[in-house]
């Protein structure tokens, strides 16, 4: 598609657009009646199963016990018939393989009788069970090709629901994906074996304060989705675009981002058609999305539910991706998930909310209004303020990709660096502990020493301070927000490490505790001791100023906090040995499997990297060429008509066409070059850090020339839809 036929398709899309209106409004049928209608939830189950099957099911889903397999049958077959009642033919145990993406193989419930008829069946070493040819997926060497089989296991924890098509229905379960020997091959099995580890750290400390509860303690997530929506039409007229998922090429509009008009401005009304059919689709998955609004950059947008057990809620985002794409397609747009699709905008996150607790006890990180509440939160604090100074690279790791490289350190999202903002009156409370003068916690109180424990404590306050959107980790009032996650990504190995650092952390406060009060310490002594010595020695991982700030990049340093720049700097933190040791003490993932989850993410940085390059040179030499020397052939004959009616005649404009075109064929030859020499290099870290440190620089020196071509040809002659049409045309 020409860029015209694109810009005139596009702009009749939007002139002429009218919603399509299926019947269906939230006069007619509440969100209340519709919420959860697609899940197999607690009200189903409930409601089918036999009182001691179900009763047996939920102590699995709720107290973390081990699932009686003999319930399996009974579950697996009311199951079949609720998903059979609602039309569905096939099922599908979905998983997340270290691609990053959802992964599912579809079988259908019908099985030959024996007399030329069919049957439903489904039973319950289905349900628990399933097998998938895992040989196309990446393993890191862990097996060969020819071992191709791989077991997905039914995540009891997450509800299965259905998964409506517009001629099918399909009854999803979520699952783990492990290889035949018990290699873990996805993203769900670490999360859900960290969950374990936190559950078990926390209760060991939770039970020196006295206090118990029957249910597991786990970690809630809210994690925000950022999003960009263009027409569909300007997505099918640029191979990057649809390739990559980002623009390699496109000069700077005159308009972007620069008068604040965007964020939070009225929605446009086809993209509020296209908001309410994505929430409706949702709302029948009892994904509880709450939030929708314009962000920052033009075309931008957020949709956010609010919190959930983490596990649930990065299953819920999973299917709010696959949401957004796919009702994207009904309204004639296209939803662009990578973290810079614009290079002159601001790119997309997915902040992770993340906090500690359970139903009964609520957020462990919640300051409470209580002197005995005030402890537990400062000690629960001080455990992830020591977490982050000694695993902040562990957690960088988990945000590193090719895509989030184009967005970390700029000024739109958080630095590389990992550090914590707490706030000046939290900050203050606990420097008090450093100082040794914990008066001037009082924070305005009577004068007096402030004992952690009896009454003279303030209650701290559940909002201690401004949001600083330039740090990593702030904390937002009863929880902590990480916002260095992109938006393309699965949120599971970032939960997955916070779960690990805290069990670490938790584990190591209660050793503390123990060992303070076995020496004679009163319990306000004791947690006052540990509150101290983390402060003493993690305190640098606190920052409330400016992230963005050269200042804090020098300073940091001067702290020791390391400064990951890119993903090739950041994987190799993976197979560190304090991380390689945390992750097999807690019983998480073996050497061996990290070691393999490095050279799988390094491999995929490589192909990105080597597709984007690919596609920059064919796009130079198949579009951009073309539209320049046609331009520079047109100059050239107006010079010359001019010049045979006896005047002489050149334009500048004519010569900084010339200089672009040697310049762009220079760049284009100097990086075909130089890519051929990074695809020779044998060891994978090598290719890595090549890939970053030359061939992104040399895509971006092509980038270069051609968007100074885009400003010098007539817009009838450009063959790419520009940023000026895509991000303003809605």
């Amino acid at each position: 598609m020409s860029k015209t036929s694109a810009r005139q398709s596009a702009i009749q899309a939007i002139t002429t657009y009218n919603p399509e209106s299926d019947g269906f409004n939230f006069r007619d049928v509440k969100p209340t009646e519709l919420f959860g209608c697609n899940v197999f939830n607690d009200k189903v189950m409930r409601e089918r199963l036999p009182k001691s099957v179900y009763r047996s099911l939920t102590k699995t889903i709720r107290y973390g016990e081990a699932l009686d397999p003999a319930i399996a049958d009974t579950v697996a077959a009311v199951m079949k018939d609720w998903a059979i009642e609602h039309g569905a033919t096939h099922y599908t145990h979905i998983f997340y393989p270290l691609t990053g993406q959802t992964a599912e193989k579809h079988d259908s419930f019908l099985m030959p009788d024996g007399n030329g008829g069919v049957i439903a069946e489904f039973s319950g070493s289905m349900l628990i069970r399933g097998e998938a040819d895992g040989s196309s997926f990446p393993s890191g060497g862990l097996r060969s090709t020819f071992e191709a089989r791989g077991y997905t296991a039914w995540d009891v924890t997450s509800p299965a629901y259905l998964q409506e098509n517009p001629n099918c229905i399909v009854l999803c379960i979520p699952t783990m994906f492990l290889s035949w020997t018990g290699v873990v091959l996805d993203k769900k099995t670490p999360m859900l074996r960290s969950g374990q580890a936190l559950n078990r750290e926390a209760k060991r400390l939770l039970e020196l304060f006295d206090i118990k509860s029957d249910l597991p303690i786990v970690c809630f997530a809210g994690l925000e989705q950022e999003y960009f929506l263009i027409d569909n039409n300007y997505n099918f007229a640029r191979q990057d675009l649809l390739i990559a998922g980002r623009t390699l090429f496109g000069a700077r509009p005159a308009k972007g981002q620069e008068f604040s008009d965007q964020y939070f401005g009225v929605i446009p009304q086809r993209v509020l058609s296209f908001m309410m059919e994505v929430e409706r689709e949702l709302y029948k998955l009892g994904v509880p999305v709450r939030t929708r609004h314009n962000e920052v950059a033009p075309s931008q947008y957020e949709i956010a539910p609010i919190f959930e057990q983490a596990n649930v809620a990065v299953d819920h985002n999973h299917m709010i991706m696959s949401t957004l794409r796919n009702v994207a397609k009904h309204h004639g747009l296209k939803c662009l998930l990578h973290e810079k699709p614009f290079s002159c905008i601001n790119g997309s996150g997915k902040h992770l909310n993340y906090s500690v607790g359970s139903a009964e006890l609520g957020s462990l990180f919640d300051p409470g209004d209580t002197p005995h509440a005030n402890a537990k939160f400062l000690v629960f604090c001080c455990a992830l303020i020591r977490a982050v100074h000694k695993y902040g690279g562990l957690l960088r790791a988990t945000v590193a990709s090719a895509s989030n490289d184009h967005r970390l350190g700029a000024n739109e999202a958080p630095p590389a660096i990992m550090s914590i903002f707490l706030g000046d009156e939290l900050t203050q409370v606990l420097e008090a502990f450093r100082s040794g003068h914990l008066e001037q916690a009082e924070s305005g109180k009577k004068s007096g020493i402030m004992d952690v424990g009896v009454d003279t404590l303030p209650p701290l306050p559940r909002d201690p301070g401004d949001r600083n959107r330039t740090s990593p980790i702030a904390f937002v009032g009863n929880r902590f927000e990480f916002r260095a996650l992109g938006s393309s990504q699965s949120a599971a190995d970032s939960v997955t490490a916070l779960n690990a650092m805290m069990a670490d952390s938790l584990g190591y406060a209660a050793d503390w505790l123990e060992k303070e009060l076995a020496s004679g310490m009163s319990f306000n002594e004791a947690v006052q001791s540990f509150i101290t010595h983390v402060m003493e020695e993690h305190s640098a991982v606190i920052f409330n100023g400016d992230g963005y700030s050269d200042i804090w990049h020098k300073e940091a340093e001067r702290r020791g906090l390391p400064n990951l720049h890119n993903t090739p700097e950041a994987l190799p933190v993976l197979q560190a040995p304090e991380v390689v040791e945390l992750y097999e003490r807690l019983g998480i993932m073996r050497a061996a499997e990290i070691r393999a989850r490095t050279e799988i993410y390094l491999e995929q940085y490589c192909k990105t990297l080597r597709s984007e390059s690919i596609l920059t040179v064919r796009m130079a030499r198949t579009s951009i060429f073309p539209a320049a020397l046609g331009y520079q052939k047109m100059l050239a004959e107006t010079c010359a008509a001019i010049k045979a009616m006896g005047r002489e005649f050149r334009t500048t404009t004519f010569d900084a066409v010339t200089e672009g075109l040697r310049g762009l064929q220079d760049r284009v030859n100097e990086l075909e070059t130089l890519m051929a020499s990074v695809e020779a290099e044998q060891e994978l870290q090598k290719r890595a850090d090549r890939y970053c440190n030359e061939v992104l620089p040399a895509m971006e020196a092509v980038r270069s020339v051609a968007d100074e071509l885009e400003c010098l040809i007539p817009e009838d002659m450009w063959s790419l839809p520009t940023y000026q049409e895509m991000l303003f045309n809605k």
